[in-house]
């Protein structure tokens, strides 16, 4: 699970949404459930992702942030010129950092 320590330090600051933005977009490839975004059967392509915050809210045990993405799917196709084709995509999820730990966790919104 990915570690999300400067966001929990930040959460009561102005801050947060800057932090939290900035700690998504460097994950590693894979780590954010983009997969839920893709719509054409592609692969995704999180090399340059956009990250948007939309709300956020705690408990006591954790932060939860509503997050949107935009990414690029890769999409293959029947061995033309052009492919594979690359377009834009978007999804939402739910980041939820806990309290004690800063250790991440996210669930696809389905829609």
């Amino acid at each position: 699970m990915p570690i999300l320590k400067k966001s929990l330090q930040n959460y009561n600051s102005d801050e947060f949404s800057k932090t939290l933005k900035a700690e998504l977009t460097v994950l590693k490839k894979g780590v954010l459930p983009l997969y839920a975004g893709t719509t054409q059967g592609g692969m995704v392509d999180d090399s340059n992702i956009s990250v948007t915050i939309i709300n956020f809210s705690d408990n006591d045990n954790a932060i939860q942030a509503k997050v949107g993405v935009f990414f690029n799917e890769v999409i293959g196709g029947c061995s033309c010129g052009d492919d594979p084709l690359s377009e834009n995509a978007y999804c939402e999820f739910m980041v939820r950092i806990d309290k004690e730990t800063a250790q991440a966790s996210f669930n696809s919104i389905d829609d």
